[in-house]
């Protein structure tokens, strides 16, 4: 099988349009200072995703974190909601990645790096792994990091997007993809930005509550709910409750039944 092949396996996406709890998606705690929630990769229904290999919810508490292991084939992506996490790698690349700031690391063949939480408060991030394409393999590893302050912003309804990977994205990946943050604030309503032809959406709500609502759905938003949709999908409204909403948007090559 094609390492940028989409394996789903026991969840029927043969809809336009659907909405999956949390707890659809496996939550581990494989070491004491370690709590992660697989949407995608793991154990997860979704295994991979057109070549998105994770992307996850890892919470890691004070003063621990994962040191020096290697990567090679990656482009790696870490968003950092919570806390913060202190990052090293092989190329010289280091720095504090505070909440509200995105790192990438490409891999290329090879590099080694570590991140850990050093401060005295919990570090929540989410972690996205993507298959390097064959024609960037050759580019050497480095690593980039920026606030999502630093992005350009535009509004989708109340909400604020950012656009982190693609055309206009601000990072410079190398990945066949777009990714979009949105933020919503009290309150406040959004469309879901459905995704373009040759597109579908995986979206990943990764801070606050709020409620979706469409056609055929009318539900509770709560952390690490999930969304799939095609371009065909009918129109949806994400509402914030009294605190602000983000949820990631994930556009990638088709990959629902």
């Amino acid at each position: 099988m094609n390492i940028f092949d989409t394996v789903i396996s026991g969840l029927d996406t043969s809809s336009n349009l659907h909405f999956y709890k949390a707890d659809t998606f496996p939550t581990f705690k494989p070491i004491h200072w370690l709590t992660s929630h697989f949407a995608v990769g793991g154990w997860s229904p979704l295994q991979r995703l057109s070549g998105m290999l994770t992307a996850h919810m890892t919470q890691i508490a004070p003063h621990n974190g994962f040191t020096w292991h290697p990567h090679r084939g990656l482009e790696i992506f870490t968003y950092v909601i919570d806390g913060e996490v202190y990052h090293e790698d092989t190329t010289g690349g280091q720095g504090i990645i505070r909440a509200g700031e995105v790192q990438r690391m490409f891999s290329g063949y090879y590099i080694q790096h570590q991140e850990l939480n050093r401060s005295d408060a919990y570090a929540r991030v989410i972690q996205i792994w993507f298959v390097a394409e064959p024609q960037h393999m050759g580019i050497p590893a480095h690593y980039e990091q920026i606030g999502l302050g630093d992005m350009t912003a535009r509004s989708v309804g109340d909400a604020v997007v950012r656009d982190i990977i693609g055309p206009t994205g601000g990072t410079n990946a190398h990945v066949n993809a777009r990714l979009t943050s949105a933020l919503l604030p009290p309150g406040g309503q959004a469309t879901l930005e459905k995704p373009q032809p040759g597109e579908e959406l995986f979206l990943y709500f990764v801070n606050g509550h709020g409620r979706f609502h469409s056609p055929t759905y009318d539900e509770t938003v709560g952390l690490y709910d999930v969304v799939l949709a095609k371009p065909e999908a009918d129109t949806a409204v994400i509402t914030a409750d009294s605190t602000s909403l983000n949820y990631l948007s994930f556009y990638l090559k088709p990959f629902m039944a």
